[in-house]
């Protein structure tokens, strides 16, 4: 017969392991959102050059890929990127949008108004303008002739070149080799996202589709 101190114990134990589901589920609930962020930004296989994992730290959280309830009114497949909140959203079905955190260009860089995604670029090659290279000739003088793609090629790992009409706006949006100006105004015009983020737009956005670039 078990000894009154021996039978606490045995009580002890069970309820111990009654519990320990539960404060495991609790864990993981609390845990879920990091490790689906830890999932979607971590380092990405199969492509010529490599795409490293996110420094999460340097990214403000509001601007990790997340759906969204959205009412703006426009049909589904629709890019809209809002240049003043530094979000560019993809519109669903439903009232829904897949919302990306944005950097974008300085005042008086940027795009605004209708376009279409004209044509689509796996590691593109990049070349300043000539308007770029005029106003920071020290910074952009030296790719004069362009940079091939490569894991440091500005533009990333993915690019949409926006077409009004059948002319090239010269206005992108494309990866970025600084994941921490997501959500700054810091680049020369075009619309960066982080690498993870343009690849995965990439691949759910067809040639054609309708941009609307408002702030």
């Amino acid at each position: 017969m078990a000894s009154r101190s021996e039978t606490a114990v045995l009580v002890s134990r069970r309820l111990f392991l009654l519990g320990a589901p539960l404060a495991l589920a609790a864990c993981n609930t609390t845990q879920t959102p990091m490790v689906r962020q830890m999932s979607m930004y971590g380092p990405l296989q199969g492509e010529p050059f490599p795409v490293d994992e996110v420094d999460l730290s340097e990214v403000d959280p509001v601007y990790l890929r997340q759906e969204v309830a959205y009412s703006g009114g426009y049909a589904p497949g629709t890019i809209v990127v809002d240049v003043d909140d530094r979000f560019l959203y993809l519109v669903q079905p439903g009232g829904r949008a897949i919302r990306y955190g944005v950097g974008v260009g300085k005042q008086g860089y940027s795009y605004r108004g209708w376009a279409r995604v004209g044509r689509k670029e796996k590691w593109p090659h990049w070349t300043p303008t000539a308007n770029m290279i005029k106003l920071q000739p020290a910074r952009y003088g030296p790719y004069a002739a362009g940079l091939p793609g490569g894991e440091t090629n500005p533009l990333g790992p993915r690019a949409l070149y926006l077409y009004d009409g059948d002319r090239d706006t010269m206005f992108r949006i494309h990866g970025t080799i600084e994941p921490w100006s997501i959500g700054k105004q810091v680049s020369s015009g075009c619309i960066r996202l982080l690498n993870q983020d343009i690849i995965d737009l990439y691949e759910r956005v067809p040639s054609g589709a309708r941009v609307y670039v408002k702030g």
